[in-house]
């Protein structure tokens, strides 16, 4: 209803993703002219006319609201994987660049996330190429994080 508060709506989304480090997370979403706004947890649904103005149905995207001054310090495991999963989703949506080499580097950590340590009978020349990391990505990102891919242990 109208009426809800947002803090409601974003507790509703903390239990369920089972986040208990809530301060880093939001909820996001645009107007008609694609700015962005936080769901503001002190007021009512109602009270987001942007939001209001949009629907229904009303979008709202969870994400990063706050990065962590220094991401070791999290706590819990799924925190650090929310922040993975947003870090992963802004380079590959261009909202944070990267150098080649830093690129290359998270491309690894993302492909041993998603792959396990290199196995070469299983992971073939060209595996990395199933997937995607940045903007226009091209072959030579793809060999970097191959080759980095093989020394994570």
């Amino acid at each position: 209803s109208k009426s809800t508060k947002g803090s409601v709506v974003l507790g509703y989304v903390f239990r369920h993703l089972n986040l208990v480090e809530i301060d880093y997370f939001g909820l996001r979403y645009c107007d008609r002219s694609h700015q962005t706004y936080w769901l503001d947890p002190a007021k009512t649904l109602a009270e987001h006319k942007e939001l209001i103005n949009t629907g229904p149905p009303y979008t709202l995207y969870f994400g990063i609201k706050f990065y962590a001054e220094d991401p070791c310090k999290l706590k819990e495991e799924i925190t650090r994987y929310q922040f993975f999963l947003q870090v992963k989703q802004d380079v590959l949506q261009g909202r944070l660049p990267c150098p080649i080499n830093t690129a290359a580097q998270l491309g690894a950590y993302i492909i041993q996330s998603e792959l396990g340590d290199y196995d070469p009978y299983k992971h073939t020349t060209g595996y990395v190429s199933e997937y995607r990391f940045v903007p226009d990505q091209k072959e030579e990102l793809e060999d970097a994080i191959e080759q980095i891919h093989k020394t994570l242990m």
